[in-house]
């Protein structure tokens, strides 16, 4: 299923096909360089050629060359340094569903690992259900199935995804709100059960931007609203959690985020709270170097400051469902 299909060129001004496809390419290239080997690198490029040429004619709904989807979603699998065979498969992700090319010919030219990933994805993209129930539990089924079978499989699929989310601008709105929910039931919870944790947060942000565009924009304004009040008192924690733990003898590093919109959507939505009722719009992490440090943090800061009662939750003891700990 794809957030920007494959079909005639829409009538918008491209620069030449072939120059922005080499500049995508040699971004991605540079990359692959960091971490594989030339004759490596050398066989995804020919992958590269290989796509290009198979989807030559065919643009996204934005009026880009297809072929740059396919090339976006490579770049993002080799930011997690999979194998030649993974990179070459996300280059050819999409030919056996919208081109002549079969898997026969990708084993003859890739090899037999690479045209399995393919035909793996391929029938992932097939999956179809009679009712939303049925499609939000068969699919998750089927994708832990493929899970089992390669991994890889899935975590293409979920860069696939990732860049479909990025690129739904184009799109009508209806559909990007059908993506924005099958990506927050199905994909975002299997980037959370594989501890993907910047693309689980980033599926959601992007699924909660496209299917609740007023609300994402009205709570986004209030962040903005209140961020400026809040980043002095932040700093502040900030000082006292990094003068506090010395004194206990104890060496961290001590950071402070802001949570994710879609998160506190979510707790305002369940608890029906006001967003002026989210205690913990700013979170901080302590980081230390084992378990006994970190049970001896929690004393320091809990002498620092106190716990909220009922709100204190041990992940050391008890992780989360997705391993967590």
């Amino acid at each position: 299923m794809k957030a920007a299909e494959a079909g005639p060129a829409p009538q918008v001004f491209r620069p030449p096909v072939s120059s922005v496809l080499a500049l995508d390419f040699q971004q991605l290239k540079a990359k692959l360089q960091t971490y594989l080997k030339p004759e490596d690198v050398g066989r995804v490029e020919a992958a590269y050629h290989f796509s290009a040429d198979a989807h030559a004619g065919q643009f996204r709904v934005s009026g880009e060359p297809y072929v740059s989807h396919p090339v976006a979603v490579c770049s993002l699998v080799a930011d997690w340094h999979l194998d030649p065979q993974a990179l070459i498969a996300a280059l050819l992700h999409d030919v056996m569903e919208d081109t002549h090319i079969t898997k026969a010919e990708i084993a003859e030219r890739f090899g037999k690992v690479s045209a399995e990933l393919v035909d793996g994805l391929s029938k992932l993209d097939k999956i179809e259900f009679r009712s939303q129930e049925e499609a939000q539990a068969e699919n998750f089924r089927k994708m832990l199935l493929a899970m089992a079978s390669d991994l890889r499989v899935i975590l293409i699929k979920l860069a696939d995804r990732l860049h479909n989310m990025r690129t739904l601008d184009h799109m009508r709105p209806a559909k990007r709100r059908r993506i924005a929910n099958e990506t927050l039931e199905i994909y975002a919870p299997i980037a959370n059960r594989l501890g993907l944790n910047d693309l689980f947060r980033e599926l959601q942000e992007l699924s909660f931007r496209n299917k609740y565009p007023l609300r994402f924009e009205v709570l986004a304004k209030a962040i903005r609203s209140a961020r400026g009040n809040r980043r002095e008192v932040v700093g502040k924690v900030l000082a006292s959690i990094e003068e506090r733990l010395p004194q206990w003898g104890i060496g961290a590093e001590v950071q402070g985020r802001e949570k994710h919109l879609y998160g506190i959507y979510r707790k305002m939505a369940e608890k029906r709270l006001s967003f002026s009722q989210v205690l913990d719009i700013y979170g901080f992490r302590v980081i230390v170097r084992d378990v006994p440090t970190c049970y001896l943090a929690m004393g320091a800061l809990h002498a620092l400051y106190k716990p909220v009662p009922g709100k204190f939750k041990d992940y050391i003891a008890i992780p989360k469902g997705n391993g967590y700990q």
